[in-house]
């Protein structure tokens, strides 16, 4: 038996894996075991789900529709789709593929990757542990709306009756608002008119957020074999109320306006410009099919580690991009219908009290009989009668008509009124549920949904911290779960006090944005500039079974990362022009006022965006001057042992197995495999360029060629240009 062969009979050796070039002759290299103790999905059909719960969260439902809504209905839709397609889905699919690959967390597939980079992954466990800090107080107002809920009225219905004395009055902050505004800002976070004012914790806040831990504490304790099966619940659950809503919706008067006025392009006049032309739509629309994949976060890289090594990952990348992209576009029909449901019973509350105004002027003399038509009836005032009447009063009164004060009622107005983030959920919609009949019914299904759609983010942000963790060091599972969710609860109270609400404003606005967009900048370059994307290419041939469209290549060399650098500079142009600061709700005036951060909360501001970047120099300095290992020292324990176990049997039958070539008669014939041919060229690639001392060296190349092992004099390793 030759050398080939016997060596093919030895467990976990395989030709598959590409060589390095030594003398001209391959040494070939050890396979990373597939088969290494880790986690597995029950099914593919449990992962899609994950990634669905993962990246479809609360920002569908109440971000999207509201830049829909500000940047010109569906004119917008063209170029979030375009981003869509040259930005979205190839990033989300090369998170997918390097997690696949390398089947680890993001701080150990960064480290594979590049070990000077390794500090991307740091840097993307600490944006998850901020946005996790507040995304999870949002699930505890939710929690809080879901028990109210159960109750007939909603206790938001009405303003509340305030006894003095004999004497029962309205509450004036209500009077000047709305029962569902005064309820969010004074019943529910009973907030403070500053940031500086503290106020205490809130209690039930307090209580809200505590269980909204527990909830998510127990979904991930076991790993993906507990949220796997939350996911089945947690990820469906929302497109059950989504379609209800939207049947219950278009049989709600002035659901279609709604839906029209969101379908209706719009152009900016004062600008003369196209919304499809505007830099600043396109800068949102990227900046929302970004965190909208959720991508740089580590959750997609870290339940992607968990499949198995030929799982066709591009297939998950288009389908859950598409099934994103979808429900973005459900939910917004569903707000939609709902909104022009409720601009159609605020402009006819608005018709009738005008036409209230305008009896009073008849009956006192200041208006003329003569100024309304003969056909309007009074009782039975429609908004078009009111429309010819205020035109007929406009053209006469001209001079002194702004002392009558009558508002032109126009539903368009109501629909342009752009509501987003805890405004559309909390009041906006909450206000137009009270007038659906069986309102607690719909009430639960909602909060419920955006329970569930908060749970299923959250379980993916937890699991990109964990993962690494687990990954890196030896820790029990469960031990760590419970820590992190315990420590998470006491950071968390800093957004239970009366002022909590403006903190989470300020985690919302920096904790993320930035430090994420520059992560995966640095993702892109490290596979495409760094690896090389036509290596990473090959690796995808390998695992896939089949070579990826060619476009990949130009999207990740140049299209992304101009993209990406185009956005971070636009990202910090608006950061730097636009004051930073907050809407406080001023109690006297009831309603909300921009304040500037004072000093201090601009200090902690900038905070957040070193704390989350710090990682990223401080591991490129500390691995440039070998400071720190380059991580592989940090394989997991089933790693180690199989490729020991490997590289043992090797040694044990015959060492000349492992050096490989000692003379020219002795090479064995390695089963040739085709070369990938780079998209400018037929020039095909070498099958390995990685040294143990290339940026993107790791243990398992050094593990493959043992320092013990004789060898011949070799030849410089020049790496293939990838260029």
């Amino acid at each position: 038996m030759d050398v080939a062969a016997r060596l093919q009979r030895i467990r976990g050796f395989t030709w598959k894996k590409a060589s390095l070039k030594l003398t001209g002759k391959k040494v070939p290299q050890l396979e990373v075991p597939e088969n290494d103790g880790r986690p597995a999905w029950n099914s593919k059909l449990q992962y899609i789900l994950a990634q669905v719960g993962f990246s479809v969260g609360l920002g569908n439902v109440w971000r999207f529709p509201y830049l829909c809504q500000k940047n010109g209905g569906g004119a917008y839709l063209v170029p979030y789709f375009i981003l869509l397609l040259i930005i979205g889905i190839p990033l989300f699919f090369l998170e997918l593929a390097v997690g696949q690959k390398i089947r680890r967390g993001s701080i150990g597939v960064w480290n594979y990757v590049c070990p000077r980079l390794g500090g991307i992954g740091m840097s993307s466990l600490m944006v998850c542990g901020f946005v996790g800090l507040y995304y999870n107080v949002i699930i505890g107002w939710s929690i809080f709306y879901f028990f109210q809920s159960f109750q007939y009225p909603l206790p938001w219905s009405d303003c509340p009756i305030r006894k003095n004395g004999t004497l029962a009055i309205v509450e004036p902050e209500c009077e000047k608002s709305s029962a569902t505004t005064y309820f969010w800002y004074r019943q529910t976070l009973n907030t403070t008119s500053t940031i500086a004012e503290s106020g205490g914790l809130n209690v039930k806040m307090t209580l809200s957020l505590l269980v909204a831990w527990i909830i998510v504490c127990l979904a991930v304790i076991k790993g993906i074999a507990s949220s796997g099966k939350v996911m089945y619940f947690s990820s469906l659950f929302p497109y059950v109320v989504l379609f209800c809503f939207l049947v219950r919706g278009l049989m709600l008067k002035g659901s279609v306006d709604g839906i029209a006025h969101m379908f209706t392009p719009k152009v900016r006049l004062k600008q003369e410009q196209s919304i499809s032309t505007d830099p600043q739509v396109w800068r949102e629309a990227a900046t929302q099919v970004f965190f909208a994949l959720g991508l740089g976060f580590g959750g997609v890289i870290a339940f992607s580690s968990y499949n198995k090594i030929d799982n066709n990952c591009h297939f998950d990348a288009v389908l859950v991009s598409f099934i994103n992209f979808f429900t973005s576009i459900l939910a917004t029909l569903v707000v939609f219908a709902v909104l022009g449901f409720k601009a159609n019973i605020m402009n006819e509350k608005c018709v009738v009290e005008n036409a209230e105004k305008i009896l009073g002027y008849l009956n006192s003399n200041v208006l003329s009989h003569d100024l309304i038509p003969p056909h309007v009836n009074f009782s039975h005032l429609t908004t078009s009668d009111y429309a010819e009447m205020y035109g007929v009063i406009k053209a006469v009164k001209e001079g002194s008509f702004a002392q009558l004060g009558l508002d032109p009622c126009v539903l368009e107005d109501e629909l342009n009124k752009a509501v987003q983030g805890t405004g559309l959920a909390f009041i906006a919609f909450t206000e137009a549920m009270t007038h659906f009949p069986a309102s607690p019914f719909w009430s639960v299904m909602f909060f419920f949904m955006l329970i569930n759609l908060g749970l299923g983010s959250m379980i993916g942000t937890m699991t990109g911290i964990t993962t690494p963790i687990l990954d890196a060091y030896k820790v029990q599972k469960e031990i760590l779960t419970v820590c992190c969710c315990v420590v998470a609860f006491l950071c968390g109270l800093l957004f239970v006090q009366r002022s909590g609400n403006y903190f989470v404003t300020m985690f919302d606005d920096y904790s993320a944005g930035l430090p994420l967009t520059l992560v995966v900048i640095l993702e892109n370059v490290s596979v495409a500039w760094i690896y090389g994307t036509k290596s990473f290419m090959r690796d995808l041939e390998d695992m896939l079974g089949f070579r990826p469209c060619i476009i990949y290549f130009y999207l990740w060399k140049y299209v992304s990362p101009i993209c990406l650098i185009v956005l971070i500079s636009a990202s910090v142009i608006e950061m730097a022009i636009s004051p930073p600061g907050y809407n406080a709700w001023v109690q006297e005036l009831a309603q909300e006022r921009f304040q500037s951060y004072p000093p201090w909360a601009l200090a902690m501001c900038f905070a957040l965006i070193i704390v989350a970047v710090l990682p990223l120099p401080i591991v490129f300095i500390a691995r440039h001057f070998n400071l720190m290992s380059d991580g592989s020292n940090k394989l997991s324990v089933s790693y180690r042992k199989t490729m020991m176990k490997d590289i043992s049997n090797l040694e044990e039958q015959d060492e000349a197995r492992f050096i490989l070539g000692a003379k020219p008669g002795e090479a064995p014939s390695v089963p040739a495999r085709r070369a990938y041919l780079t998209p400018g060229g037929k020039k095909p690639l070498d099958p390995n360029s990685l040294s143990p001392n290339s940026c993107y060296g790791t243990s398992y190349q050094n593990a493959a060629i043992s320092p013990t092992t004789p060898t011949t004099p070799t030849s410089p390793i020049t790496p293939e240009s990838d260029s």
